[in-house]
C-alpha cells in the first residue's frame, strides 16, 4: 500500500510567532511520531511552507490578514525545530497561497492508496491542501486528516471545516 504524509505549514510563525496560538505547540510530538512512523515504513513524507515576500501586505491575503508572517528566510518561516530536524531528504513545497498547485501536480504523478494530512492551520491551509490532494489523487485514494496532529486558533471553524471535508468523502481520524 502506497502512503503519503503531508505535513502542512508547521512553521514557527504559526506555532509561537506572528500567528501563533495557544496549543499549537502541543501537536508537535504527534506530528513527529507520524513522520517517524511513515519513514520507518518506507512511506513518503512531504512538507509545505507557507511563504511570503516583503510585499505581503500588498497581496490579497495581506489585505484580509494584515499581519506579516512566514516571510521567506526569516525564523518565522522555518519549520518548528522538533519537526525541522526530521525533514532530512523529504520533498518540500514552497507555497504562496493556502494550497499548493505544485503539491497537486506531484500527487497526480503518483499512485497513492492513502494520503494523510497534519499541521497548521486546520481550517485554512490543511483544508485547502486536503481539497487539492483529493482533486489530484487517484479516485481510489483515501484522504485522511489526522485530528490530533492538526489544530486551529478557531476550534469551532475547525469543526466546520472537518464537516465539509467529510462531506467531500475525506476521513477525519
Amino acid at each position: 500500500m502506497k502512503k503519503l504524509l503531508i505535513v502542512v505549514d508547521y512553521q514557527n510563525d504559526f506555532v509561537d510567532g506572528a500567528l501563533g496560538f495557544k496549543g499549537a505547540d502541543k501537536i508537535a510530538p504527534r506530528i513527529a511520531e507520524l513522520i517517524k512512523k511513515f519513514k520507518d515504513n518506507n512511506d513518503e513524507v512531504v512538507f509545505t511552507y507557507d511563504t511570503h515576500d516583503s510585499d505581503y501586505l500588498e497581496t490579497t491575503e495581506g489585505r484580509y490578514l494584515p499581519l506579516p508572517h512566514c516571510i521567506e528566510g526569516t525564523k518565522g518561516w522555518e519549520l518548528y525545530p522538533s519537526i525541522n530536524e526530521l525533514v532530512g531528504d523529504s520533498k518540500t513545497f514552497i507555497k504562496h497561497a493556502f494550497g499548493s498547485k505544485e503539491l497537486g501536480q506531484y500527487i497526480e504523478k503518483k499512485n497513492y492508496d492513502e494520503i494523510y494530512l497534519c499541521g497548521l492551520v486546520s481550517d485554512i491551509c490543511v483544508f485547502s491542501n486536503a481539497v487539492i490532494a483529493k482533486s489530484f489523487a487517484s479516485p481510489y485514494c483515501r484522504i485522511k486528516i489526522v485530528r490530533d496532529a492538526t489544530s486551529s486558533y478557531d476550534l469551532s471553524m475547525q469543526e466546520k471545516a472537518f464537516d465539509v471535508l467529510k462531506h467531500l468523502h475525506m476521513e477525519i481520524i
